[in-house]
């Protein structure tokens, strides 16, 4: 097998979709907006089969990603049989492993990405906040809601320049310029609001206070029922600001009734931040070397 690696573009952004939705788990690694918002500071590229498209990552190490595709009808010991030369294959879904162990392919090393689990929540958990384990989260949206003079709307085009500015100001207060990571980040935001006319799957929302853009989110999705958060900024100086753009994306939204809210990226504090809404459950991802 050779794989032909060519640049992830927006041409080819139906075709890949129809390839992710027949995959048996919507990881948000790779959802095309991901993909194409993130292949610059990853360097990543896709090669394409008759069945599968695969991912090749560049930056910060080589290695291939997991194929996108409909897992269940692939051949998989003859199509793996050239990558067993001790290569990784990094964010491999669960259910993938789970389908090439049923085949009968042995691997030297499965280990946990952890840092790469997607966090799944049930959408009306997230809007209600019943019970105590919300309670700190509850309040902060009643105190967002009688300190401020706001109104949500749903992003659309004569937004965008509004929050890219927002965002503009957030990395200010974030000192984005002493985070490499923070500074990437940026850089995908920024790319991801001026195309996005381009990303058809994409929706979001957006918190005016005094008819100034206080925060904005963007989802996809992935499923009929299942909403990846992609982006949530919320400036600092509104108290529960980020309680509350949630809330009311979320209410925004009714067919969603699970939401992927990504992954940590092994960082304390956003792991914290996550398990402080309490999950229901992971998109565990491994990687594995044949």
């Amino acid at each position: 097998m050779t794989l032909e690696f060519e640049p992830i573009t927006l041409a080819r952004q139906d075709e890949y979709n129809h390839r992710f939705d027949a995959c048996l788990q919507a990881a948000s690694d790779y959802t095309f907006t991901n993909l194409w918002g993130w292949a610059e500071e990853h360097d990543l590229s896709w090669a394409w089969d008759e069945e599968l498209v695969w991912i090749k990552q560049g930056h910060p190490a080589t290695c291939l990603w997991a194929p996108v595709g409909d897992w269940q009808q692939v051949d998989w010991p003859s199509r793996l049989a050239p990558l067993r030369d001790g290569a990784p294959i990094a964010r491999v879904p669960e259910k993938l492993v789970a389908i090439w162990e049923a085949a009968g392919l042995t691997a030297k090393s499965i280990t946990e990405s952890r840092e790469h689990w997607d966090y799944l929540y049930k959408s009306r958990e997230l809007i209600r906040l019943k019970g105590n384990r919300f309670h700190k989260k509850k309040n902060l949206i009643k105190q967002f809601e009688n300190l401020y003079n706001f109104r949500y709307r749903p992003m659309k085009e004569s937004l965008l320049d509004r929050s890219l500015l927002m965002q503009q100001d957030w990395c200010i207060w974030k000192n984005c310029e002493a985070s490499a990571g923070l500074t990437a980040e940026n850089r995908v935001i920024e790319r991801i609001l001026q195309e996005w006319p381009q990303l058809k799957r994409l929706s979001g929302g957006v918190l005016l206070v005094e008819n100034e853009v206080a925060a904005f989110t963007v989802g996809e999705l992935v499923r009929p029922d299942t909403l990846v958060i992609h982006i949530e900024k919320g400036l600092g100086n509104f108290k529960g600001i980020y309680q509350a753009i949630n809330k009311y994306f979320l209410e925004a939204t009714p067919q969603a009734l699970l939401v992927n809210r990504e992954q940590d990226l092994g960082d304390e504090g956003l792991r914290n931040a996550k398990l402080s809404y309490q999950p229901i459950d992971f998109i565990k991802k491994f990687t594995v070397v044949l």
